[in-house]
């Protein structure tokens, strides 16, 4: 008999976002949406403030599991003192960090079989001398992976998309984008969709940069000069990719079903079609690390943390995500 998974960990992000209602929330739900267990890492007053429901402070990590059922197990970080929510401040940063620190940790030794990470504040953690562009690169450091060797992949049910260039001002993208960081992208990503997704056989396509895709070089040759010959090289390699394809005509119902995963050049050419889609329900995946890591696609919501009024769903989404990635990696 197969042994059962451990629990996931969720660290809760910013305190005072919506991280600890989103979290409270999916537990409600676990039962109707299948949820595995899981147990969050951050502060119990966090949950308190904003939920009246069972939660249960863990002596042991490893007593999660038989916790669950009954109550939202959670692993009581330092005191980062007074929690109002929707208003940040530098001890609920430092609350978020050492959360994250914790559930990578617990995840790398096996406590737990994956991590979800709630939204956190970049501003607020750069205050406090977090040096990473976000918790992607800081989760792929502690695992001893180089950050250009990870992918960011947006996924919702009916469409997974991956930027090449990610948090990259647009002007620069044109000069950043290359042949092999367009491959190194695209091998993550294929191997990926077999190891998380249970996909055997991966099917890419590539946009384009420019409109139409250039139009044979008149509108601009970065398809000619840098996207084809990474094409060419995927192939080469037997993958199945396809492209370069004008971005205006890849997103709808029609060509998502030729595809598997979009690879994108930019930031906003992989997350709009993604956010007009699946708002509510998209999940973002790290490919390319030891470990499963998945987290909501969206941010602390400052503006309605405490109301009662954030949606769980995608926070459900990336736990189940999460489950089936680290089910699907233990079954080798």
């Amino acid at each position: 008999m197969p042994v059962p998974l451990a629990p996931l960990a969720i660290a809760l992000g910013d305190p005072a976002g919506i991280g600890p209602e989103i979290v409270a929330a999916a537990w409600a739900a676990r039962i109707t949406h299948n949820l595995p267990p899981f147990f969050a890492i951050g502060d119990m007053r966090s949950i308190r403030g904003v939920w009246d429901g069972p939660v249960v402070a863990l002596g042991a990590p490893g007593d999660a599991a038989a916790m669950f059922p009954h109550a939202l197990p959670l692993v009581q970080v330092d005191d980062p003192g007074e929690i109002i929510p929707g208003a940040p401040n530098l001890p609920g940063a430092r609350c978020a960090l050492d959360s994250l620190e914790i559930a990578v940790g617990l995840t790398r030794t096996g406590t737990a079989s994956g991590i979800v990470t709630g939204p956190v504040s970049k501003a607020q953690l750069y205050q406090i001398g977090f040096t990473y562009p976000g918790q992607t690169e800081f989760i792929a450091e502690r695992c001893g992976i180089s950050g250009g060797n990870v992918v960011m992949m947006l996924a919702g049910p009916t469409l997974r998309t991956v930027p090449v260039t990610i948090h990259t001002p647009f002007a620069q993208v044109p000069h950043i984008l290359t042949t092999d960081l367009i491959v190194s992208r695209a091998r993550v990503t294929a191997r990926g969709l077999q190891r998380d997704f249970g996909i055997a056989a991966p099917r890419l396509a590539v946009a384009g940069l420019n409109p139409h895709a250039g139009e044979n070089g008149t509108l601009g040759r970065q398809e000619i000069d840098v996207i084809i010959p990474a094409i060419d090289i995927l192939r080469a390699e037997g993958i199945d990719v396809t492209g370069p394809t004008s971005a205006d005509a890849m997103f709808h119902a029609t060509a998502r079903a030729k595809y598997d995963a979009a690879i994108c050049m930019y930031h906003d050419q992989a997350l709009i079609p993604l956010k007009t889609i699946h708002f509510d329900d998209g999940v973002n995946i790290t490919l390319g690390l030891p470990i499963v890591r998945t987290s909501p696609d969206h941010g602390t919501a400052f503006d309605i943390a405490g109301q009662g009024i954030a949606s769980p769903a995608a926070m459900i989404a990336a736990i189940r995500m999460a489950g089936e990635a680290a089910a699907r990696r233990a079954r080798g």
